[in-house]
């Protein structure tokens, strides 16, 4: 079953439907569902689909050759190899005078590693025999630097040869509701706090009726796709696993600066600082600083894909008992009980979210929303703010709380709210904003009524 995309298929079948020449760049990280996207898109499509391998310059020939008959003859067996790409892509020049035709690069960094001649040669087909033609070209990569840099960037010879490029990113807490309509709202924001809109992990996941059964037997048992994932996949991209399995580890475990995070994995801060990047670039770890600072001294590193944070914050402190097959008693005694903490900053990530795309009859329009943190001049404490967006002009500031508690919050969080909104701006006007698992007290729902503070609960945020 396919879910959710359909404003990229509109915009793929768009473009299909004026019979010219299109390079579309489709890039995201891993898992995220490219693939799915393109195969739903060319299903009823004359299509060539290469997928390249992370292999030698032949076997990449090799494939590419056994897709181009595959489409020429379906029922046949494969025919010979051809000489070289040039060959190679000048079939596919010759078919698609024939018809409107579909072809997909996918997983393109690898060609490009194994032929590094591959961009330019494109480059000139493009330019001299497709440009003028039908041919609707997809150009497909998981690695987003490269993808970034090496096809999209101002120095690649394909630069300018796209006419449209688009950016998978992951579900949205309320888009992967379409997986699973029936849970709850509580179980849908916990299936996205493990799954961070992942449409592949969602899959794994496996839900049936009940979540925590499907966390146990589809995540936490050793025989499960889901329970090697963090580990296949780093040992997939990177070259030295181990170190950044170490980096990862460190910031689950607390570290959050950069000359933390390298003094407890042992690298000197400028190697640590290469690894940190790395990271970033493949979606796994984000930087953060406070919303209208500029990145310096203050900046922060976290962990950005939910799975890696679950299963980092949950799994390796208790492999122990996991591997001696008490994944029961580890869910309902070290898991399950800490869910509420944990969901925490996935769902301040879920206000963001709500803010910047559902949330009606906003007072200011956002250009920005995230964390503010600072110190408190009088008292020299630290204060922190879930939730700072900025407007796109003027000087009003949209001020919130984020509580994952089963509790109703009271009057005294929007004072407090109000002490840090003061910390943060000394001058402005600030709109207050409590979001809560729990529901409020009747004397903030009373403030509520009156426009004081907007309260938003969980249920409002997926209606």
């Amino acid at each position: 079953m396919f879910y959710c995309r359909e404003e990229e298929l509109r915009i793929m079948n768009q473009r299909y439907e004026k019979n010219r020449f299109e390079c579309i760049v489709i890039y995201g990280r891993r898992r995220v569902g490219k693939t799915a996207l393109i195969n739903e898109f060319c299903k009823d499509k004359p299509t060539v689909y290469f997928s390249a391998l992370n292999a030698s310059v032949r076997e990449n020939l090799e494939a590419l050759s056994k897709a181009i008959y595959t489409y020429k003859n379906p029922e046949g067996e494969s025919g010979p190899v051809y000489q070289g790409f040039e060959d190679a892509l000048a079939e596919i020049t010759a078919l698609a005078k024939e018809k409107r035709l579909v072809l997909v690069i996918d997983e393109y960094p690898y060609l490009a590693k194994a032929e590094k001649s591959i961009s330019s040669r494109l480059q000139h087909i493009i330019d001299h025999f497709w440009q003028e033609g039908e041919l609707y070209f997809i150009l497909c990569g998981s690695s987003m630097s490269f993808m970034e840099y090496q096809v999209l960037g101002y120095e690649s010879p394909l630069y300018g040869r796209r006419t449209a490029q688009l950016k998978i990113q992951a579900l949205t807490y309320r888009e992967m509701t379409a997986f699973h309509s029936g849970l709850s709202v509580e179980d849908q924001a916990l299936l996205y706090g493990v799954t961070g809109g992942i449409p592949h992990y969602i899959n794994k996941l496996d839900v049936e009726e009940d979540l925590d059964e499907a966390i146990l037997n589809n995540l936490f048992h050793t025989s499960s796709y889901l329970f090697e994932e963090p580990e296949n996949l780093l040992k997939q991209e990177l070259r030295e696993p181990a170190v950044y399995n170490s980096i990862i580890t460190a910031i689950a475990g607390g570290a959050s600066r950069s000359n933390e995070i390298s003094t407890k994995v042992g690298l000197e801060s400028g190697i640590c600082a290469k690894y940190l990047r790395v990271l970033v670039e493949l979606g796994i770890l984000k930087k953060e600083t406070p919303v209208t600072e500029k990145p310096g001294k203050r900046t922060i590193y976290m962990i950005e894909d939910n799975f890696f944070r679950f299963w980092y914050r949950f799994v390796p402190k208790n492999m122990s008992m996991i591997s001696a097959g008490r994944i029961r008693q580890v869910y309902d005694l070290a898991v399950k009980r800490f869910y509420p903490d944990y969901m925490g900053l996935i769902f301040e990530k879920m206000c963001q979210e709500y803010l910047l795309r559902y949330a009606q009859n906003l007072p200011v329009m956002l250009s920005e929303v995230g964390q503010w943190w600072g110190t408190d001049t009088k008292t020299r404490k630290e204060v922190q703010i879930d939730l700072v967006g900025t407007s796109l002009e003027g000087n009003e500031y949209l001020i919130g709380s984020c509580k994952y508690r089963n509790e109703k919050i009271g009057v005294n969080e929007l004072e407090l709210l109000k002490e840090y909104a003061a910390v943060f701006r000394k001058d402005g006007k600030f709109h207050y904003y409590i979001f809560s698992k729990g529901g409020f007290s009747e004397a903030l729902l009373e403030l509520g009524k009156q426009g004081v503070v907007t309260l938003v609960t969980l249920e409002d945020m997926y209606k």
